[in-house]
């Protein structure tokens, strides 16, 4: 499979301060990438360097093969972006921006506009100096997927969107990926990228710290069970993996390492089990379990 996006030991230095710290990242065609991390992590700073906005310090970083400085101009007639802080024409309509935006890349659309703009719920006519947060963001979503690219770059793309407009949007992400786009998707809700996203990285304090798909990257998570037993269970508390055990009336809540899943269920049955239901571990586990691995 092609690789549309490689980065390579890419820095990026503000005076004394390291927003980015030789990361690294690949990514395939027709793939959907997560990139997360809260606010203020390096995202957009990676972001502005794929579009050329920012040259980095130290590092190397492609898009379809070309060097994403040198070679910025061309690489954009196939990228479309999404920012996640919208700044508009304040007296030009919704409708006109988007076709502005459409033309900048010499009028190559999908023939979606007005379907776009139905699913969005916007009215065109407005000037923009009239939107709300989530309505400009909706005239930058229909410009770039009214655009026909071979990759998407989208920096907190639902910012500001109620959940109906999230996932409207999240089910044009899934088409795109049937037709084979390579979508680039950094944001801090979890659940969006859980959804969407075929690998992610995991981005902290400017440097990438896990990547993998979702699959891979749970064996660092934790098991929710709750269980029923015939007996009280005495000893839990005493196994490896195990944390916040509650005990109320003669149910117990706990989490388990989900490596050690198997050994903790073992145990349980010996006390006579009655009911128990576990939930799978989520991205939210695995994103907040190395955010409190980093507090101590």
């Amino acid at each position: 499979m092609n690789e549309i996006i490689r980065m390579v030991k890419v820095s990026k230095k503000f005076g004394s301060f390291y927003a980015l710290k030789e990361i690294d990242m690949n990514v395939a065609e027709g793939e959907i990438y997560g990139f997360i991390g809260p606010n203020g992590a390096g995202k957009t700073t990676a972001i502005r360097i794929l579009l050329g906005i920012l040259r980095a310090t130290t590092g190397s970083a492609t898009i379809f093969g070309k060097d994403v400085w040198d070679d910025a101009v061309e690489i954009h007639k196939h990228v479309a972006f999404v920012p996640g802080d919208i700044s508009l024409w304040p007296n030009l309509t919704g409708g006109e921006v988007i076709d502005f935006l459409i033309r900048l890349r010499g009028g190559r659309g999908n023939n979606r506009r007005e379907e776009l703009i139905d699913l969005f719920n916007l009215d065109p006519t407005k000037k923009c100096r009239t939107y709300s947060k989530g309505n400009r963001q909706k005239v930058a979503l229909i410009a770039a997927l009214a655009v026909d690219a071979d990759l998407y770059l989208f920096d907190e793309p639902t910012s500001g969107l109620d959940p109906l407009m999230e996932k409207t949007f999240q089910d044009l992400v899934l088409d795109m990926k049937g037709k084979g786009k390579t979508v680039l998707l950094s944001s801090h809700i979890l659940y969006e990228v859980e959804k969407l996203c075929d690998r992610l990285s995991i981005i902290r304090d400017g440097k990438i710290i896990e990547t993998g798909s979702l699959a891979e990257l749970r064996h660092l998570t934790r098991t929710r069970i709750s269980v029923e037993t015939e007996r009280p269970i005495v000893g839990l508390e005493s196994l490896d993996g195990i944390h916040d055990i509650r005990l109320s009336n003669n149910k117990m809540n706990f989490s388990v390492d989900t490596d050690r899943t198997n050994e903790t269920l073992a145990f349980l049955t010996q006390y006579g089990v009655t009911k128990l239901a576990s939930s799978p571990p989520t991205l939210e586990d695995l994103f907040l379990s190395h955010y409190e691995d980093a507090r101590g």
